[in-house]
C-alpha cells in the first residue's frame, strides 16, 4: 500500500473538505458505505457482501482507497479506489479484466493505474468534490510516474440502455481509441439493437473524463449485477488536456 501520510489534510482552500488516501480499517468502511448507498440503495445494484450496508469485494484489501470528507460534518462524500500496477499483479488481474479483455493492453500494464467505484454523496454532486478526487488522482499519477489511468464509466441502464447506446454512438467519432487500445467486452451491451437516435445525456463524470484527454477503448459491458452499461476508458497521461493539468496540480 502507499504511504498515506502525505495525502492526508489537505484542505481545498475555500471549502471544508479534506483530501487523501485513507489511513484505518474504519476509515475503508466509510468509503464502502458511501459506496453501498450509492450502488446498492440509490441505483439498485446487486451486491454479494458480508457486512450489511458496506460494499466490499475480492479486490479492496488490494487497493488504495481515496476519500474526500466534508470535515464540518465528519463524514466521508466522496471516494475512489485505485489499483496500481504491483497491485495488480499481487492479485492477479485488473477489476476490468472481469468485463473486458484486456489483451492489446498488456504491454502497457507495467505502468497501468486502474481507477473505480468513484461515487459522491448525492447531496454533494456539484463538481467540487470530483475536483478534489481528480486532482489527488493526477498528482499521484505523476508523482509516480505511471503513464496510463484505466476505468469503466457506468451508464444506468433504468431506461433499458438506450442513453447508453445512442451515447456510445454518438462518442466514438471523436474519442474512439486507436486499434491498438481497443478492449473487448465479455457481456457486449447489443448497442445496435437499443440505439433511437435521440441525443444522449451524457454523465457529468464521463464527460470529465474525455475533456481531460481519456479514449473510449471499445464497446460498451453489459454488468447485470450493477444494472449498467459500463464503457472502457484509458487516458495516457501524456494526453491529459494541458487546461485540465494546469486546474488539478495547481498548488
Amino acid at each position: 500500500m502507499l504511504h498515506a501520510q502525505e495525502w492526508r489534510n489537505h484542505r481545498n482552500h475555500h471549502q471544508h473538505y479534506s483530501v487523501g488516501l485513507v489511513q484505518t480499517d474504519n476509515e475503508i468502511e466509510e468509503a464502502q458505505r458511501l459506496r453501498y448507498r450509492v450502488f446498492a440503495e440509490e441505483m439498485g445494484a446487486r451486491l454479494q457482501t458480508r457486512t450489511p450496508g458496506v460494499d466490499a469485494d475480492f479486490y479492496d484489501p488490494y487497493c488504495d482507497h481515496l476519500i474526500v470528507r466534508d470535515e464540518q460534518l465528519g463524514k466521508v462524500v466522496g471516494t475512489y479506489r485505485i489499483l496500481t500496477p504491483e497491485a495488480a499483479k499481487k492479485v492477479g488481474s485488473y477489476y476490468s479484466d472481469n468485463e473486458f479483455d484486456l489483451t492489446r493492453l498488456d504491454n502497457l500494464r507495467p505502468s497501468m493505474v486502474e481507477i473505480g467505484r468513484s461515487c459522491i454523496h448525492p447531496d454533494y454532486r456539484t463538481g467540487a468534490v470530483i475536483a478534489l478526487l481528480w486532482g489527488k488522482l493526477a498528482e499521484f499519477m505523476l508523482r509516480n510516474e505511471y503513464r496510463y489511468l484505466i476505468g469503466c464509466a457506468s451508464i444506468g441502464m433504468a431506461d433499458g440502455g438506450h442513453n447508453a447506446a445512442n451515447l456510445f454512438v454518438q462518442q466514438i467519432d471523436n474519442n474512439l481509441a486507436p486499434l491498438e487500445y481497443r478492449v473487448f467486452p465479455r457481456h457486449p451491451l447489443p448497442f445496435e439493437r437499443l440505439v433511437t437516435g435521440h441525443a444522449a445525456d451524457v454523465p457529468p463524470l464521463l464527460k470529465g473524463y474525455l475533456r481531460a484527454g481519456a479514449w473510449i477503448c471499445g464497446e460498451p459491458a453489459w454488468d447485470p449485477d450493477f444494472n449498467t452499461a459500463d464503457l472502457p476508458l484509458m487516458l495516457p497521461m501524456d494526453r491529459l488536456s494541458p487546461r485540465y493539468a494546469k486546474h488539478f496540480l495547481k498548488a
